[in-house]
């Protein structure tokens, strides 16, 4: 089983730490969000081709792990009758090579709705990113196990509404019971005592990085013509005071170094990806999740989304983004 997630990131020129907090910071966030829907119909369309497509794929039969995730010709049109003159020609196509694709209903959007995932501005970086070190790559679950995790994220340009070509996309996360690679705790600091009060309320003490050769579950990968980097990886696991969540980075000038990893320039984003609790309750019972040292501990266990430490599922979610 492969469990699928798609976003949209929507950049500016501009990136934060943290949410924002002083006046200039609030003013450059509203700003950011009114960009955003203003690209609401071609975020609309381009979900729309992404659906289609995806669908045509599956249901005809093609490979999906090795090829472009878009049917060629996908972007040939800005609107929604290139897509409808685009899909008759997949179609057609498909018929000629004499292949039977299954019908499925026709996803109709024009507008954004609240549940289209798009990110809020900037949430904090975390204290488990790597200034370098993330590998190039697509598949980054290496020997970690876990539920199989497809993500395909989508980057625009919110000031043109077109997609970004040739960014670098960096995520990371933690494994399936709550560690992020190189930083391997003892036992003692697992179930140690969170904070009481403070703005770290109900977080442990970040741990210490103790190997810098682990690469497990973080990997980086540019955009396409379509502005879309796939990954495949494992549903994240939770860990104290945490909900579920992806780490991302979006790097606009970068270049490959030779063992693999690469150095970046300017950074334009720092979010992060959450995922609806329901889910979350669901991937819980299945090992190795199930294995999760906090799952028992009094007063611990899953973080739910709402009562997220640091408030960064509510700066994420703010103005109406679903991250």
């Amino acid at each position: 089983m492969i469990l699928p997630i798609a976003a949209l990131l929507s950049l500016l020129p501009f990136t934060l730490a943290h949410g924002p907090q002083t006046p200039q910071e609030v003013a450059e966030f509203h700003a950011r969000q009114s960009a955003a829907y203003h690209c609401a119909p071609a975020i609309a369309l381009y979900n729309a081709q992404r659906k289609r497509s995806w669908a045509q794929k599956v249901l005809g039969g093609d490979p999906t792990a090795h090829g472009n995730l878009f049917v060629d010709g996908y972007f040939d049109g800005d609107d929604a009758a290139g897509v409808a003159e685009a899909e008759k020609r997949v179609l057609k196509k498909a018929e000629e090579q004499g292949k039977s694709i299954m019908a499925c209903e026709p996803v109709e959007e024009s507008v954004i709705r609240n549940s289209t995932c798009v990110l809020a501005p900037q949430v904090t970086q975390g204290p488990y990113y790597h200034t370098s070190g993330h590998p190039v790559r697509q598949n980054m679950a290496e020997y970690q196990l876990g539920l199989l995790f497809a993500m395909d994220v989508g980057v625009i340009d919110v000031e043109t509404c077109k997609p970004v070509p040739n960014v670098l996309v960096d995520l990371w996360h933690a494994n399936a019971t709550g560690f992020y690679a190189g930083h391997n705790p003892l036992p003692a600091q697992v179930v140690a005592t969170p904070a009481q009060d403070g703005i770290r309320k109900g977080l442990l003490p970040a741990f210490e990085r103790t190997n810098s050769d682990e690469t497990w579950l973080r990997g980086a990968w540019p955009t396409d013509q379509n502005g879309v980097a796939k990954f495949t990886s494992i549903f994240p696991g939770y860990y104290t005071g945490r909900a579920t969540h992806v780490h991302v980075k979006v790097h606009p000038e970068w270049s490959m170094l030779e063992n693999g990893t690469f150095t970046s320039g300017r950074l334009i984003h720092t979010g992060q990806f959450f995922v609806d609790d329901k889910l979350n309750e669901e991937i819980d019972k299945l090992d190795p999740y199930n294995q999760n040292p906090i799952r028992h501990l009094p007063g611990r266990g899953r973080t739910r989304n709402w009562v997220d430490s640091l408030q960064i599922y509510d700066e994420a979610h703010a103005g109406g983004y679903m991250p």
